[in-house]
C-alpha cells in the first residue's frame, strides 16, 4: 500500500480482490475458515488462472496466451 502516484501502486491487487469477492466469496456461505480457504484456492487455481479471460492478455485466458507465445 502506498500513497497516490507512488510506483508501488496497488490498483492491480485491488482489482483482483474485488473480482475475487464478486465472483467467489459473496456467492458462498462457508462453514469454516478452512473451507473458505480451500474454495478461494480452487477458484484462483482452476478458474481465474486457467479459464477466465483477462483484458490485459488481449481477452484470452492465461493458458491460451502462454501457448500462443510458445
Amino acid at each position: 500500500m502506498s500513497r497516490k502516484a507512488n510506483p508501488y501502486d496497488n490498483a492491480f491487487m485491488e482489482s483482483f480482490f474485488s473480482t475475487l469477492k464478486i465472483e467467489c466469496v459473496h456467492r458462498c456461505q462457508f462453514s469454516s475458515r478452512e473451507e473458505g480457504q480451500a474454495e478461494v484456492f480452487e477458484y484462483v487455481e482452476t478458474f481465474y488462472n486457467r479459464v477466465r479471460i483477462h483484458s490485459a492478455l488481449g481477452y484470452k485466458n492465461p493458458v491460451n496466451f502462454e501457448n500462443q507465445l510458445n
